[in-house]
């Protein structure tokens, strides 16, 4: 195969999943359940390209959810899956892939392995299918109040996706069956008479239909994660000026903080605590106070690259604690603008940030009012956050 290309459906409207947003663009571990779905598949490196199937309705959910993915333009779905995917396919026609993967959009959890073994197959058969065998006891039942019979679960599988085709086989099957709204596209080739290997899929891999189903893929993200800490501390003498800079916020004073940037005491603590969270070095290695450039500069930059680097490693800022320690001034009148600040910097909600200052009743360098000391603590889970 010399080209393969995803065809990712997301054009349902989910009316078992409730709530206002279709599934597909249902919140998971801070990005849409969509994303993370397109990321899986934008990493796999025998997939050349991924083109996603929406809802006319749904174009600025889709944007949003999108932004910064280097996708083919999305194409609109039909009635019903089925069209949807024959919309999709005719899209790729002039582009005339050799294989194309069929993937459901609420199955973020498809593994690369799952990949390999779908593409792998399609050398040998025109169709393949990861699937997974039937575990539990089936029984019949025509009412669906009491049991009318046992089925044997032998040689029975329930198909998952992606599931994938040479193109101008599916292609040439959609439009021969069009209107039969059969329930997956494998079905097309069996009324066909066309194979369809059977792969290994995962329990993992499966399909968000319900909130508890939501639920579900929040815990396994979380058992897949990894927490860390990481401490900061940071000390500025008082110098000339009239106010001091204090997580971003300007605080009227006798006296001004002396530094190389703004001398935000709070926020260089808070970016090293970031940066010692996922082992990236201090401040001083990112921003040498050597370096002009940085003179006078807003801490905020610091501050937000480190958030970068953290975003950068699939991460996610769980919560922030910074401790200011001085005489004066008096923090407390300033402290929810100060959480606020620091939130809106990180892209976090201000519930997850807390500031508070303490004094050393009189003693050291602090209690004679040389400078402010801060100490900040950083908590980041990994591998939970798509870009």
């Amino acid at each position: 195969m010399t080209e393969t290309i995803a065809l990712v459906v997301a054009a349902g409207r989910g009316r078992r999943f409730g709530g206002d947003l279709p599934k597909q663009y249902a919140p998971l571990a801070g990005k849409t359940v969509l994303r993370h779905t397109l990321r899986a598949l934008l990493d796999h490196p025998r997939v050349d390209s991924v083109q996603v199937v929406i809802h006319h309705d749904d174009q600025d959910l889709y944007q949003d959810a999108v932004e910064g993915m280097e996708l083919l333009p999305p194409v609109f779905g039909g009635a019903t899956r089925q069209d949807s995917v024959r919309l999709g396919l005719e899209s790729l026609e002039a582009r005339a892939p050799d294989a194309v993967l069929i993937h459901d959009a609420a199955r973020p959890f498809v593994s690369a392995a799952q990949i390999d073994a779908v593409i792998d197959a399609l050398a040998t058969h025109p169709g393949a299918l990861p699937v997974v065998a039937v575990a539990d006891t089936l029984k019949r039942s025509g009412t669906g109040t009491v049991v009318d019979g046992t089925v044997s679960r032998a040689e029975l599988y329930r198909a998952q996706t992606p599931q994938g085709f040479r193109f101008a086989d599916i292609l040439a099957a959609h439009r021969q069956l069009a209107g039969q709204e059969l329930t997956d596209d494998a079905q097309l080739f069996e009324h066909l008479g066309l194979d369809v290997a059977l792969c290994a899929g995962g329990e993992n891999n499966f399909k968000i239909t319900t909130s508890e189903d939501l639920m579900r893929a929040e815990r396994l993200i979380a058992a897949q994660s990894e927490t860390r800490t990481g401490q900061g501390y940071d000390v500025h003498r008082f110098g000339d000026g009239t106010f001091v800079t204090l997580c971003g916020v300007e605080i009227s004073h006798t006296h001004g903080l002396t530094g190389h940037s703004d001398a935000d005491v709070a926020l260089h603590a808070l970016t090293d605590a970031l940066l010692g969270a996922i082992g990236a070095g201090d401040i001083g290695e990112h921003f040498p106070p050597t370096d002009s450039q940085w003179k006078g500069a807003s801490s905020d930059r610091f501050l937000r690259h480190a958030c970068d680097l953290v975003h950068a490693r699939g991460g996610e800022i769980v919560n922030v604690d910074v401790t200011l320690i001085c005489q004066a001034p008096k923090v407390g009148p300033h402290r929810r603008v100060m959480c606020e600040k620091v939130a809106e910097i990180l892209g976090i909600a201000p519930d997850r940030v807390s500031v508070k200052a303490t004094t050393t009743e009189g003693l050291g360098f602090t209690g004679r009012q040389e400078g402010i000391a801060a100490q900040a603590l950083a908590n980041v889970r990994l591998g939970t956050v798509v870009a």
